[in-house]
Protein backbone atom coordinates (compact mmCIF):
# COMPACT_ATOMS: atom_id res chain seq x y z
CA UNK A 1 0.00 0.00 0.00
CA UNK A 2 1.26 3.47 -0.96
CA UNK A 3 1.33 6.04 1.84
CA UNK A 4 -0.94 9.00 0.82
CA UNK A 5 1.77 11.53 1.66
CA UNK A 6 4.27 9.73 -0.58
CA UNK A 7 1.69 9.42 -3.34
CA UNK A 8 0.99 13.17 -3.32
CA UNK A 9 4.69 13.99 -3.38
CA UNK A 10 5.39 11.64 -6.28
CA UNK A 11 2.33 12.63 -8.29
CA UNK A 12 3.86 15.82 -9.67
CA UNK A 13 7.21 14.18 -10.34
CA UNK A 14 5.53 11.50 -12.45
CA UNK A 15 3.21 13.74 -14.48
CA UNK A 16 4.69 17.21 -14.87
CA UNK A 17 7.12 18.42 -17.52
CA UNK A 18 10.56 19.53 -16.28
CA UNK A 19 9.73 23.19 -16.99
CA UNK A 20 6.55 23.08 -14.88
CA UNK A 21 6.21 24.56 -11.40
CA UNK A 22 6.60 21.91 -8.72
CA UNK A 23 4.92 22.63 -5.40
CA UNK A 24 7.89 21.10 -3.58
CA UNK A 25 10.07 23.83 -5.10
CA UNK A 26 7.86 26.80 -4.27
CA UNK A 27 9.60 30.01 -3.27
CA UNK A 28 7.48 29.88 -0.17
CA UNK A 29 4.98 31.94 1.78
CA UNK A 30 5.28 35.28 3.56
CA UNK A 31 4.69 33.60 6.91
CA UNK A 32 6.17 30.15 7.69
CA UNK A 33 3.52 27.46 7.57
CA UNK A 34 3.67 23.71 7.99
CA UNK A 35 2.24 22.29 4.80
CA UNK A 36 -0.72 19.95 4.72
CA UNK A 37 0.03 16.21 4.50
CA UNK A 38 -2.73 15.51 1.96
CA UNK A 39 -2.64 18.61 -0.25
CA UNK A 40 0.16 20.27 -2.15
CA UNK A 41 0.96 23.92 -1.45
CA UNK A 42 -0.84 25.00 -4.64
CA UNK A 43 -3.94 22.92 -3.87
CA UNK A 44 -4.04 24.56 -0.48
CA UNK A 45 -3.77 28.02 -2.08
CA UNK A 46 -6.69 27.25 -4.39
CA UNK A 47 -8.79 26.08 -1.45
CA UNK A 48 -7.94 29.17 0.62
CA UNK A 49 -9.05 31.40 -2.25
CA UNK A 50 -12.30 29.53 -2.91
CA UNK A 51 -13.27 29.72 0.76
CA UNK A 52 -12.58 33.45 1.19
CA UNK A 53 -15.26 36.15 1.28
CA UNK A 54 -13.88 38.07 -1.72
CA UNK A 55 -14.34 34.97 -3.90
CA UNK A 56 -17.99 34.63 -2.91
CA UNK A 57 -18.68 38.31 -3.57
CA UNK A 58 -17.73 37.88 -7.24
CA UNK A 59 -21.11 36.21 -7.72
CA UNK A 60 -22.67 39.69 -7.67
CA UNK A 61 -19.98 41.63 -9.49
CA UNK A 62 -20.34 42.63 -13.14
CA UNK A 63 -18.50 40.86 -15.92
CA UNK A 64 -20.12 42.81 -18.77
CA UNK A 65 -23.79 43.01 -17.84
CA UNK A 66 -24.78 44.61 -14.54
CA UNK A 67 -26.31 42.15 -12.10
CA UNK A 68 -29.87 43.50 -12.31
CA UNK A 69 -29.98 42.92 -16.09
CA UNK A 70 -30.75 39.23 -15.65
CA UNK A 71 -29.64 35.88 -14.29
CA UNK A 72 -28.50 34.42 -17.61
CA UNK A 73 -25.40 36.54 -18.14
CA UNK A 74 -21.94 35.89 -16.81
CA UNK A 75 -20.83 37.36 -13.53
CA UNK A 76 -17.27 37.88 -12.35
CA UNK A 77 -17.56 34.54 -10.52
CA UNK A 78 -18.82 32.45 -13.44
CA UNK A 79 -16.15 34.05 -15.63
CA UNK A 80 -13.54 32.99 -13.08
CA UNK A 81 -14.82 29.41 -13.10
CA UNK A 82 -14.62 29.36 -16.91
CA UNK A 83 -11.06 30.70 -16.82
CA UNK A 84 -10.11 27.99 -14.31
CA UNK A 85 -11.60 25.26 -16.53
CA UNK A 86 -9.81 26.48 -19.65
CA UNK A 87 -6.58 26.89 -17.66
CA UNK A 88 -6.65 23.29 -16.46
CA UNK A 89 -7.17 22.03 -20.01
CA UNK A 90 -4.17 23.99 -21.30
CA UNK A 91 -2.00 23.07 -18.30
CA UNK A 92 -2.68 19.36 -18.69
CA UNK A 93 -1.90 19.44 -22.41
CA UNK A 94 1.42 21.20 -21.77
CA UNK A 95 2.44 19.08 -18.79
CA UNK A 96 2.13 22.04 -16.42
CA UNK A 97 0.83 22.22 -12.86
CA UNK A 98 -2.97 22.19 -13.01
CA UNK A 99 -3.31 23.06 -9.32
CA UNK A 100 -1.18 26.19 -9.64
CA UNK A 101 -3.00 27.19 -12.83
CA UNK A 102 -6.36 26.77 -11.13
CA UNK A 103 -5.26 28.70 -8.04
CA UNK A 104 -4.10 31.65 -10.15
CA UNK A 105 -7.29 31.54 -12.22
CA UNK A 106 -9.44 31.59 -9.07
CA UNK A 107 -7.54 34.51 -7.53
CA UNK A 108 -6.92 36.70 -10.58
CA UNK A 109 -10.11 38.81 -10.37
CA UNK A 110 -10.60 39.10 -6.59
CA UNK A 111 -9.67 42.80 -6.70
CA UNK A 112 -12.21 43.80 -9.32
CA UNK A 113 -14.61 46.60 -8.46
CA UNK A 114 -18.38 46.53 -8.79
CA UNK A 115 -19.61 47.37 -12.31
CA UNK A 116 -16.66 45.73 -14.08
CA UNK A 117 -14.01 47.71 -15.93
CA UNK A 118 -16.21 50.82 -15.81
CA UNK A 119 -15.97 50.73 -12.02
CA UNK A 120 -12.21 50.23 -12.20
CA UNK A 121 -11.84 53.29 -14.44
CA UNK A 122 -13.87 55.40 -12.02
CA UNK A 123 -11.85 54.32 -8.96
CA UNK A 124 -8.60 54.87 -10.83
CA UNK A 125 -9.66 58.46 -11.56
CA UNK A 126 -10.85 59.06 -8.00
CA UNK A 127 -7.55 57.72 -6.62
CA UNK A 128 -5.27 59.47 -9.14
CA UNK A 129 -3.71 61.65 -6.42
CA UNK A 130 -3.28 58.67 -4.11
CA UNK A 131 -1.56 56.11 -6.34
CA UNK A 132 -4.44 55.27 -8.65
CA UNK A 133 -6.28 51.96 -8.77
CA UNK A 134 -5.40 48.71 -10.54
CA UNK A 135 -7.46 45.56 -10.07
CA UNK A 136 -4.41 43.27 -10.17
CA UNK A 137 -2.70 45.27 -7.45
CA UNK A 138 -5.96 45.23 -5.49
CA UNK A 139 -6.22 41.44 -5.88
CA UNK A 140 -2.79 41.14 -4.27
CA UNK A 141 -3.90 43.49 -1.52
CA UNK A 142 -6.99 41.34 -0.91
CA UNK A 143 -4.98 38.14 -0.41
CA UNK A 144 -2.07 39.78 1.43
CA UNK A 145 -3.91 42.20 3.71
CA UNK A 146 -7.69 42.57 3.51
CA UNK A 147 -8.87 38.99 3.99
CA UNK A 148 -8.59 38.12 7.70
CA UNK A 149 -9.15 34.43 8.34
CA UNK A 150 -6.16 33.47 10.47
CA UNK A 151 -5.14 34.68 13.90
CA UNK A 152 -1.39 34.57 13.23
CA UNK A 153 -1.17 36.78 10.13
CA UNK A 154 -3.17 38.99 7.77
CA UNK A 155 -4.35 37.79 4.37
CA UNK A 156 -4.41 34.25 3.04
CA UNK A 157 -0.62 33.66 3.16
CA UNK A 158 -0.47 32.27 -0.39
CA UNK A 159 2.66 30.99 -2.09
CA UNK A 160 4.97 33.28 -4.03
CA UNK A 161 3.97 31.66 -7.34
CA UNK A 162 0.25 32.37 -6.92
CA UNK A 163 0.89 35.94 -5.77
CA UNK A 164 3.28 36.42 -8.70
CA UNK A 165 0.53 35.17 -11.01
CA UNK A 166 -1.67 38.03 -9.76
CA UNK A 167 0.73 40.91 -10.37
CA UNK A 168 2.08 39.48 -13.63
CA UNK A 169 -1.32 38.43 -14.92
CA UNK A 170 -1.13 40.98 -17.71
CA UNK A 171 1.29 43.59 -18.99
CA UNK A 172 1.07 46.99 -17.33
CA UNK A 173 2.91 50.21 -18.05
CA UNK A 174 4.09 50.29 -14.44
CA UNK A 175 5.32 46.99 -12.94
CA UNK A 176 3.43 46.04 -9.77
CA UNK A 177 5.44 45.38 -6.59
CA UNK A 178 8.81 45.29 -8.45
CA UNK A 179 10.68 44.96 -5.15
CA UNK A 180 9.02 41.58 -4.57
CA UNK A 181 8.38 40.34 -8.12
CA UNK A 182 11.29 41.33 -10.41
CA UNK A 183 9.84 42.85 -13.61
CA UNK A 184 12.70 41.48 -15.72
CA UNK A 185 11.86 37.90 -14.74
CA UNK A 186 9.14 35.94 -16.54
CA UNK A 187 6.51 34.37 -14.29
CA UNK A 188 5.78 30.65 -14.32
CA UNK A 189 4.25 29.16 -17.45
CA UNK A 190 1.17 28.50 -15.34
CA UNK A 191 0.74 32.23 -14.74
CA UNK A 192 1.23 32.98 -18.42
CA UNK A 193 -1.36 30.45 -19.54
CA UNK A 194 -3.97 31.83 -17.12
CA UNK A 195 -3.50 35.24 -18.74
CA UNK A 196 -4.32 33.69 -22.12
CA UNK A 197 -7.16 31.57 -20.71
CA UNK A 198 -8.67 34.78 -19.35
CA UNK A 199 -8.68 36.39 -22.79
CA UNK A 200 -10.05 33.21 -24.41
CA UNK A 201 -12.90 33.17 -21.91
CA UNK A 202 -13.91 36.81 -22.09
CA UNK A 203 -13.55 37.18 -25.87
CA UNK A 204 -15.63 34.09 -26.56
CA UNK A 205 -18.19 34.48 -23.84
CA UNK A 206 -18.72 38.19 -24.45
CA UNK A 207 -19.84 37.14 -27.94
CA UNK A 208 -22.13 34.59 -26.28
CA UNK A 209 -23.68 37.12 -23.88
CA UNK A 210 -23.85 39.72 -26.64
CA UNK A 211 -25.92 37.41 -28.83
CA UNK A 212 -28.13 36.33 -25.90
CA UNK A 213 -28.83 39.96 -24.97
CA UNK A 214 -29.65 41.07 -28.52
CA UNK A 215 -26.84 43.65 -28.52
CA UNK A 216 -25.14 41.53 -31.17
CA UNK A 217 -27.28 40.16 -33.95
CA UNK A 218 -26.86 37.21 -36.26
CA UNK A 219 -25.71 39.28 -39.25
CA UNK A 220 -23.06 41.10 -37.18
CA UNK A 221 -21.05 37.88 -37.07
CA UNK A 222 -20.25 38.19 -40.76
CA UNK A 223 -18.03 41.21 -39.93
CA UNK A 224 -15.40 39.00 -38.29
CA UNK A 225 -13.79 36.26 -40.43
CA UNK A 226 -13.36 33.87 -37.49
CA UNK A 227 -17.01 34.25 -36.47
CA UNK A 228 -18.30 34.10 -40.03
CA UNK A 229 -16.37 30.88 -40.62
CA UNK A 230 -17.73 29.30 -37.43
CA UNK A 231 -21.26 30.38 -38.34
CA UNK A 232 -21.03 28.95 -41.87
CA UNK A 233 -19.54 25.69 -40.57
CA UNK A 234 -22.32 25.30 -38.00
CA UNK A 235 -25.08 25.85 -40.54
CA UNK A 236 -23.46 23.58 -43.11
CA UNK A 237 -23.19 20.73 -40.58
CA UNK A 238 -26.94 20.73 -39.97
CA UNK A 239 -29.06 23.25 -41.92
CA UNK A 240 -32.31 22.27 -40.17
CA UNK A 241 -31.40 23.21 -36.58
CA UNK A 242 -32.92 26.21 -34.76
CA UNK A 243 -30.60 29.20 -34.69
CA UNK A 244 -29.86 28.91 -30.95
CA UNK A 245 -27.95 25.68 -31.58
CA UNK A 246 -25.76 27.42 -34.15
CA UNK A 247 -25.15 30.13 -31.56
CA UNK A 248 -23.80 27.54 -29.08
CA UNK A 249 -21.80 25.79 -31.78
CA UNK A 250 -20.10 29.06 -32.73
CA UNK A 251 -18.98 29.71 -29.15
CA UNK A 252 -17.65 26.16 -28.80
CA UNK A 253 -15.65 26.54 -31.99
CA UNK A 254 -14.35 29.92 -30.90
CA UNK A 255 -13.01 28.56 -27.61
CA UNK A 256 -11.69 25.37 -29.18
CA UNK A 257 -9.75 27.12 -31.95
CA UNK A 258 -8.05 29.47 -29.53
CA UNK A 259 -7.14 26.74 -27.04
CA UNK A 260 -5.71 24.42 -29.71
CA UNK A 261 -3.75 27.22 -31.37
CA UNK A 262 -2.33 28.34 -28.02
CA UNK A 263 -1.28 24.82 -27.05
CA UNK A 264 0.34 24.05 -30.40
CA UNK A 265 2.21 27.35 -30.66
CA UNK A 266 3.36 27.19 -27.03
CA UNK A 267 4.67 23.64 -27.50
CA UNK A 268 6.64 24.86 -30.52
CA UNK A 269 8.07 27.78 -28.51
CA UNK A 270 9.12 25.56 -25.63
CA UNK A 271 10.87 23.22 -28.06
CA UNK A 272 12.43 25.92 -30.26
CA UNK A 273 13.90 27.79 -27.30
CA UNK A 274 15.09 24.58 -25.61
CA UNK A 275 13.18 25.16 -22.37
CA UNK A 276 13.92 22.38 -19.90
CA UNK A 277 13.50 23.94 -16.44
CA UNK A 278 11.69 26.66 -14.54
CA UNK A 279 14.96 28.62 -14.59
CA UNK A 280 14.88 28.54 -18.41
CA UNK A 281 11.31 29.83 -18.28
CA UNK A 282 12.20 32.76 -16.04
CA UNK A 283 15.22 33.72 -18.17
CA UNK A 284 13.45 33.34 -21.52
CA UNK A 285 13.82 36.14 -24.07
CA UNK A 286 10.29 35.68 -25.42
CA UNK A 287 6.78 35.01 -24.13
CA UNK A 288 6.56 31.22 -24.38
CA UNK A 289 2.81 30.83 -23.88
CA UNK A 290 1.50 32.59 -26.97
CA UNK A 291 -0.89 32.40 -29.91
CA UNK A 292 0.33 32.06 -33.46
CA UNK A 293 0.60 35.22 -35.57
CA UNK A 294 -2.48 34.23 -37.57
CA UNK A 295 -4.53 33.74 -34.41
CA UNK A 296 -3.30 37.06 -32.98
CA UNK A 297 -4.51 38.75 -36.15
CA UNK A 298 -7.90 37.05 -35.89
CA UNK A 299 -8.22 37.97 -32.22
CA UNK A 300 -7.36 41.58 -33.01
CA UNK A 301 -10.29 41.65 -35.42
CA UNK A 302 -12.57 40.05 -32.81
CA UNK A 303 -11.57 42.52 -30.09
CA UNK A 304 -12.12 45.48 -32.39
CA UNK A 305 -15.54 44.08 -33.30
CA UNK A 306 -16.52 43.68 -29.64
CA UNK A 307 -15.29 47.16 -28.80
CA UNK A 308 -17.29 48.73 -31.61
CA UNK A 309 -20.46 46.65 -31.53
CA UNK A 310 -20.77 45.74 -27.86
CA UNK A 311 -18.67 47.72 -25.39
CA UNK A 312 -19.61 51.04 -27.02
CA UNK A 313 -23.27 50.09 -27.44
CA UNK A 314 -25.64 52.70 -25.92
CA UNK A 315 -26.83 50.15 -23.35
CA UNK A 316 -23.24 49.59 -22.14
CA UNK A 317 -22.47 53.31 -22.19
CA UNK A 318 -25.57 53.97 -20.08
CA UNK A 319 -24.52 51.32 -17.55
CA UNK A 320 -21.04 52.86 -17.36
CA UNK A 321 -22.51 56.31 -16.76
CA UNK A 322 -24.71 54.95 -13.98
CA UNK A 323 -21.72 53.21 -12.39
CA UNK A 324 -19.75 56.46 -12.49
CA UNK A 325 -22.48 58.35 -10.67
CA UNK A 326 -22.86 55.66 -8.00
CA UNK A 327 -19.16 55.23 -7.24
CA UNK A 328 -18.32 58.94 -7.32
CA UNK A 329 -21.20 59.65 -4.97
CA UNK A 330 -20.13 56.92 -2.56
CA UNK A 331 -16.53 58.11 -2.57
CA UNK A 332 -17.52 61.74 -1.95
CA UNK A 333 -20.03 60.90 0.80
CA UNK A 334 -17.64 58.64 2.69
CA UNK A 335 -14.82 61.17 2.36
CA UNK A 336 -17.08 63.93 3.70
CA UNK A 337 -18.22 61.74 6.59
CA UNK A 338 -15.84 58.77 7.19
CA UNK A 339 -17.87 57.71 10.23
CA UNK A 340 -20.41 56.27 7.79
CA UNK A 341 -17.89 53.59 6.82
CA UNK A 342 -18.80 50.12 8.02
CA UNK A 343 -17.18 47.57 10.32
CA UNK A 344 -13.48 46.89 9.91
CA UNK A 345 -13.08 49.87 7.57
CA UNK A 346 -14.31 52.28 10.22
CA UNK A 347 -11.82 50.80 12.68
CA UNK A 348 -8.95 51.75 10.36
CA UNK A 349 -9.72 55.49 10.55
CA UNK A 350 -6.82 57.53 11.87
CA UNK A 351 -4.31 54.78 11.11
CA UNK A 352 -3.97 55.31 7.35
CA UNK A 353 -5.18 57.73 4.65
CA UNK A 354 -8.96 57.82 4.52
CA UNK A 355 -8.89 57.66 0.71
CA UNK A 356 -7.21 54.23 0.83
CA UNK A 357 -9.79 52.95 3.30
CA UNK A 358 -12.67 54.19 1.15
CA UNK A 359 -11.09 52.67 -1.95
CA UNK A 360 -10.79 49.26 -0.28
CA UNK A 361 -14.40 49.48 0.91
CA UNK A 362 -15.83 50.42 -2.48
CA UNK A 363 -13.66 47.98 -4.45
CA UNK A 364 -14.94 45.12 -2.32
CA UNK A 365 -18.60 45.96 -2.85
CA UNK A 366 -20.89 43.93 -5.06
CA UNK A 367 -23.03 45.72 -7.64
CA UNK A 368 -26.16 45.43 -5.56
CA UNK A 369 -24.48 46.51 -2.32
CA UNK A 370 -23.02 49.58 -4.03
CA UNK A 371 -26.47 50.44 -5.35
CA UNK A 372 -27.97 49.95 -1.88
CA UNK A 373 -25.36 52.19 -0.24
CA UNK A 374 -25.88 54.80 -2.95
CA UNK A 375 -29.62 54.92 -2.26
CA UNK A 376 -28.90 55.37 1.46
CA UNK A 377 -26.28 58.09 1.04
CA UNK A 378 -27.32 60.13 -2.03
Amino acid sequence: MVNPEDRIGRFEEALLAPYASFSSQTRGRQYPLKEHPMRTAFQRDRDRVIHCAAFRRMEYKTQVFVNHEGDHYRTRLTHTIEVAQISRTIARALGLNEDLSEAIACVHDLGHTPFGHSGEDVLDELMKDFGGFNHNRQSLRVVDVLERRYEDYPGLNLTYEVREGIVKHESTAQPLSPDIFPPDEWPTLEASLVDKADSIAYNSHDVDDGLSSGILNWDDLDDVPMLAEAKEKSIRANPELPRKYYHHSIIRQLVDRQVIDLINHSVANISNFDISSIEDVRRSKVKLIAFSDNMEKSLGQLKEFLKKKMYRHPRMVENAAEAKIILETLFDRYKANPQKLHGKYKLRLGKEPVENIICDFIAGMTDRYAQKMYEELK
